[in-house]
C-alpha cells in the first residue's frame, strides 16, 4: 500500500530535451540605425517638397495675377507660336524640373562645395527670369525687354547645366528640357520683335 501512494518525481535528466527556438531580438544598433534612416527619410521628402513647391507656387502665383496675356492673344503671329495656356504649362513644368535638379545638388553638397558656389545664384537668377518673362511679354507688351530677359534666363540655364553636371549627372539632365523651352521662347520672342508686338 506504502508503495502505491508514493508517487514518481521526474527530474530535468529524465525529460527529453525541448527544441525550442530562441527568441529573437533585435540589436539596439540595428533598431537605431532604423529610426535615424527614417528621419533621414522624412526630412529629405520634406526638403524635396519645399524645394519644388517653392519655385512652382511662385510661378502660379505670377500667373494668377498676370496670366490673362490679352495683348498676346489679340495679336496676329505665325502658326507655331504656342497659346497662352502652353507657355503657363510649361512655365510650371520648368519650374518643377529646376526645382528637383537644384534639390538634387543640393542634397549632394553642390550648393555648398567651393567649386559650384555660384550654381545657388544661376538657380535663383534662372528661376526669376522664367517668372517675370510673361508679364513683361504677355501682358505690358515689352518684347524688347522680353527678349533681353530670355538671352539673360538662356544664359543662367547653361550655367546651371554646366554647374550641375560637375555635381550630378541626373540634375543636369533635368535641365535639358527647360533649355529647349528657354531656346524656342527666345525665338518666339525674337520674333515679336520683328513683327512690333
Amino acid at each position: 500500500m506504502a508503495s502505491n501512494s508514493l508517487q514518481h518525481r521526474v527530474t530535468n535528466a529524465d525529460q527529453p530535451p525541448l527544441n525550442i527556438p530562441p527568441i529573437p531580438t533585435k540589436p539596439i544598433s540595428t533598431t537605431i540605425t532604423k529610426q535615424a534612416n527614417k528621419a533621414k527619410v522624412h526630412r529629405a521628402l520634406r526638403s524635396l517638397a519645399i524645394g519644388i513647391a517653392v519655385p512652382f507656387f511662385l510661378s502660379m502665383t505670377v500667373i494668377l495675377i498676370f496670366g490673362s496675356g490679352i495683348k498676346y492673344r489679340a495679336m496676329s503671329k505665325p502658326f507655331w507660336f504656342p497659346p497662352v495656356w502652353i507657355i503657363h504649362m510649361s512655365s510650371l513644368g520648368s519650374s518643377i524640373l529646376m526645382g528637383l535638379a537644384a534639390w538634387l545638388v543640393w542634397a549632394d553638397g553642390g550648393f555648398h562645395s567651393q567649386s559650384t558656389s555660384n550654381s545657388l545664384f544661376f538657380y535663383i537668377a534662372q528661376i526669376s527670369l522664367s517668372i517675370i518673362w510673361g508679364p513683361v511679354v504677355l501682358v505690358f507688351g515689352a518684347a524688347w525687354m522680353g527678349l533681353l530677359l530670355c538671352l539673360v534666363h538662356f544664359g543662367t540655364l547653361i550655367a546651371c547645366y554646366m554647374s550641375f553636371r560637375d555635381v550630378n549627372p541626373f540634375a543636369k539632365d533635368l535641365v535639358k528640357p527647360c533649355l529647349a523651352w528657354a531656346g524656342y521662347l527666345t525665338i518666339v520672342n525674337s520674333t515679336l520683335v520683328c513683327i512690333g508686338i
